[in-house]
């Protein structure tokens, strides 16, 4: 059951926030009250999709490419300019290559570690700097952190460095009260699990009782940025319906 109101007077970033779990998780976090910044790269903020949310009070579209620390930087002073303070990150950006290590240049390591490491890390950083004590910040990691298949050697391995910089943070935010956690999604049905090369080949076959949504994950994380998830921090939340427990 949603708790409506128990994110009131509290403001959100979310990364990656026009499609799949971080659209899903920015809607929750604003059906439960939160003041909510989308911030996702320009080409997937659309006219279209900005139409959408015109008018909203509550809500605040911003271009933002994890990878440029000028904008991590300016979304954060933003969300301060706009709504007065950041209580929530949700570092939900990210990005994923089907190669096998053969395959694999120094390129394709350094983009994958940029947006689903580095980025979240610098986004960290800035939060820490700028948000209310007493604030909460969820990565967005993966279950390739811990078990994975071929061809996504360079997306376990920055999801895996995710999972551990989960715990680092929430060593670090402790004396101000920030809790640090992860989620490690599943198959979940969003678009970048549709394109997978591996899905499309076989190589990797998913039982449809195992496909999770967008929403079951946001349910997850907005239970993990309230106050009733106070006492956790540093941990490492599975959502993939029990099919890890079974590999």
């Amino acid at each position: 059951m949603v708790m409506a109101g128990r994110l009131s007077h509290k403001t959100a970033i979310v990364t990656g926030a026009a499609s799949g779990i971080g659209l899903a998780t920015a809607l929750r976090l604003l059906s439960d009250g939160a003041n909510v910044v989308m911030a996702d790269l320009p080409a997937a903020l659309t006219l279209d999709f900005r139409s959408r949310w015109h008018g909203e009070a509550r809500m605040s579209l911003l271009e933002c490419d994890v990878t440029r620390d000028a904008d991590i930087d300016a979304a954060c002073a933003h969300a301060i300019a706009k709504f007065g303070k950041i209580d929530i990150v949700v570092n939900n950006a990210g990005a994923m290559i089907f190669k096998p290590l053969l395959g694999l240049t120094r390129a394709d390591w350094l983009s994958q570690l940029d947006v689903n490491l580095v980025g979240p890390a610098m986004f960290i950083r800035s939060a820490f700097a700028r948000m209310a004590n007493g604030g909460a910040i969820v990565n967005v990691a993966s279950v390739h952190a811990r078990q994975t298949t071929a061809n996504v050697a360079a997306y376990a391995a920055a999801k895996a460095g995710l999972d551990s910089l989960t715990r680092s943070a929430s060593i670090e935010g402790r004396a101000r009260g920030i809790r640090v956690n992860a989620v490690l999604p599943g198959a979940i049905d969003t678009p970048l699990l549709r394109s997978s090369p591996n899905i499309e080949s076989g190589v990797e076959t998913i039982d449809p009782a195992d496909l999770g949504t967008p929403e079951q994950v946001s349910a997850a994380i907005a239970f993990l940025v309230s106050d009733e998830a106070g006492f956790i921090s540093g941990a490492s939340f599975t959502v993939d319906g029990g099919r890890l427990a079974r590999l």
